[in-house]
Formats: C-alpha cells, sequence, structure tokens
C-alpha cells in the first residue's frame, strides 16, 4: 500500500483540524501547505490596510491587529497516512499517534 500525506490546519499554531485533502506526493502537500501560508497572510494584509485607514486611535489599532493575528495565525502540516480510508487520529501537537496502544486491565469483578 503506498503512502499517502494529510494536510492538517493547525488552528492558532496549536489546535489541530484535519482536512480532507490527501496526497500522493510529499511534494503536492507542501505545496498545498504553502498556498495555506500564502492564502492567510494575504488575508491578513488586506485587514491590515483596510483597518490602517479606518482606525483612528492607534491603541484601538494595535489591539485589533494582535487579535487579528492571533485569529489568522494559523498554519497547515503535511502528517503521513497509510493511504486507506479510515480517519487519521492527531495529537494535539499535530503528530500523527504511533498507533501503539497499551493493553487495558480487564474490569474488576465484584
Amino acid at each position: 500500500m503506498a503512502m499517502k500525506w494529510i494536510l492538517v490546519v493547525l488552528i492558532g499554531g496549536v489546535t489541530p483540524v484535519q482536512t480532507d485533502l490527501q496526497f500522493d506526493k510529499l511534494s503536492d502537500c507542501l505545496s498545498a501547505e504553502e498556498q495555506l501560508r500564502k492564502t492567510y497572510a494575504d488575508a491578513y494584509e488586506a485587514w491590515d490596510k483596510l483597518a490602517a485607514t479606518n482606525i483612528e486611535r492607534r491603541r484601538d489599532y494595535r489591539k485589533a491587529r494582535e487579535f487579528q493575528e492571533r485569529r489568522l495565525a494559523n498554519t497547515g502540516t503535511c502528517i503521513p497516512h497509510a493511504g486507506t480510508d479510515q480517519p487519521v487520529a492527531v495529537t494535539r501537537s499535530g503528530e500523527q499517534p504511533t498507533g501503539i496502544t497499551s493493553p487495558q486491565p480487564p474490569p474488576k469483578s465484584n
């Protein structure tokens, strides 16, 4: 079975959200990751130009800019996938779990 790659978006750089985008080549996934980064950068730049002209008080502009930076601080990362239709479990750090699970103890009977 061929290895595939899945694009995962890290909201705020922390919270992973799996997309349904699967790629056969890592290079294609990395291109999608770069396109995502550019889209967020373009959105921030457009907002910043508009805000700079519409927000009169410098302090209000700084606060709004900090909020917008956090709001658009999303990045993408490519993770390997076995190429099956099974959903991928993504950990909070954005890494794919190893799939090794510890055995569960048998339930206690009273």
